[in-house]
């Protein structure tokens, strides 16, 4: 007789202790190939319990290839080859895999990665997603087009030619769950030798997902208005990564006479690109928005990078680019089986919240918002620091840099901020090489988008601590 044990304390129904029992007697040999089990009735005689029981332990076992049915004969067990692992299930993870339930909060935040997510109007986005589940039942339940629903690239369409100068079709904007995996993509459409320049200091991830991919990068320094155009000539990269609004991290606004000059680079050779990574454009304070590198092409040479990263909230991760059409040929061949990666419902959400103008009065708002963060914090941090402050003052974006006077090494800063829990962001951070210690001035990303206006002092004292006392 088998020995299948049964217990009343256990939390498992009886048929998955029957089905369990079992399972573990084939898998361990216990039970030898082609053995009669006991009948349904027969098991849940001697076991007392129900032949549904049993019989859904059985049907469970058949589905998953350990017992066979033979029709009027019985069941039995199939010819399995005893498992011998040479290890066991470790007890724990190395401590280096082991992550922590909740990211590390800290008391105050100057990182330039966040948004103010308390002024979202979630009633609104809700009420619009209730739209979507009314109104769009069909596409949400099949999957999208792997550039993303036409419609929602229609609305973004109609959105950037009005705010950023933008002149495409809608079929050219593909739509992705990020900066980083477009560019993955759009790389990938170019092959493995192609060279891709990227400003210095510059979008790090970027760098570092490209040199992971084995891509030949080159990191071309900045001038006073951007990329510097003599060394980037100098390397010929064919693609060269830009961020002109608002370069990354410095700042600096790139002016129309060089943005004209690498329209030109562009232009002189076939094979030629420019990413323009438009990220935070939509903040601009004092004067209106600067135009897009893409409203001035008219050479079909600059691929254009947006995000509502910045302008919604970064975990709905809905970004886009634009490819001229001879990119997008190239595209649509090798991702035409591409699954699309973002949330339908998410997606069209976002398309009624352009086009009832939702999004531009949010936008309008928060620009609103983040100019007055900006400036209490700015006003905080030069009374506090006096003259061992520098502060490029750009008014754009969601950080700008500081220059502190200081003696303090950059890994002692950090040290000491991450003690005093100030969320911290040196320029080492996006550069290549290195950034020496023993200049007298240390350069910091500081961002304001959550930053509590009430707790400005506070921080600006925080951040003094940390960097002299």
């Amino acid at each position: 007789m088998l020995e299948v044990r049964l217990s009343e304390s256990h939390s498992k129904y009886k048929y998955r202790q029957i089905y369990e029992s079992l399972k573990d007697m084939i898998i361990s040999g216990k039970i030898p190939k082609d053995y009669r089990l006991p009948s349904k009735r027969e098991l849940a005689k001697d076991l007392d319990v129900s032949v549904n029981s049993v019989a859904t332990a059985y049907d469970q076992l058949i589905a998953e290839g350990y017992v066979y049915a033979v029709e009027k004969k019985g069941y039995y067990t199939e010819a399995i080859n005893k498992y011998n692992p040479e290890t066991t299930f470790p007890e724990s993870l190395p401590e280096s895999l082991k992550e922590d339930k909740v990211q590390k909060r800290y008391q105050y935040s100057l990182s330039h990665m966040t948004v103010n997510s308390t002024r979202f109007p979630y009633k609104k986005w809700m009420s619009f997603q209730r739209e979507v589940i009314k109104n769009h039942q069909f596409d949400i339940s099949r999957l999208n087009h792997p550039q993303g629903p036409l419609e929602v690239r229609e609305s973004i369409k109609n959105l950037i030619s009005v705010t950023r100068g933008i002149n495409c079709f809608p079929e050219q904007i593909v739509i992705g769950t990020g900066t980083q995996p477009l560019i993955s993509q759009l790389i990938d459409l170019f092959g493995p030798d192609v060279k891709v320049g990227i400003e210095n200091p510059g979008y790090s991830r970027v760098r570092d997902m490209l040199n992971d991919k084995g891509i030949h990068v080159v990191n071309i320094p900045l001038d006073t208005e951007g990329v510097d155009i003599q060394k980037m000539e100098t390397e010929d990269p064919a693609i060269q990564f830009l961020t002109p609004s608002h370069q990354f991290p410095l700042g600096m606004i790139m002016p129309i006479s060089k943005r004209v000059d690498l329209l030109n680079w562009a232009s002189e050779k076939d094979g030629r690109y420019l990413i323009e990574d438009d990220y935070d454009s939509e903040f601009k304070y004092g004067t209106d928005n600067i135009p897009s590198l893409q409203s001035l092409d008219k050479n079909r040479k600059v691929i254009y990078m947006g995000t509502f990263s910045k302008t919604l909230l970064p975990s709905f991760r809905i970004s886009y680019m634009i490819l001229p059409p001879e990119l997008l040929e190239k595209y649509k061949a090798r991702y035409k089986y591409w699954l699309q990666g973002n949330d339908s419902l998410q997606l069209y959400t976002l398309k009624y919240f352009i086009e009832s103008g939702e999004y531009s009065r949010y936008v309008k708002k928060m620009n609103s918002h983040y100019e007055n963060n900006r400036t209490i914090l700015i006003d905080a941090l030069r009374k506090r620091f006096g003259e061992t402050i520098d502060i490029v003052d750009v008014p754009a974006g969601l950080h700008f840099i500081a220059k502190f006077k200081t003696p303090r090494s950059y890994d002692d800063i950090k040290d000491r901020a991450e003690a005093a829990s100030l969320e911290l962001y040196d320029i080492r951070r996006f550069s290549t090489g290195y950034v020496a210690d023993d200049d007298e001035w240390k350069d910091y990303v500081l961002g304001f988008a959550n930053l509590d206006t009430e707790e400005a002092d506070e921080i600006a004292a925080c951040l003094h601590t940390v960097i002299f006392e």
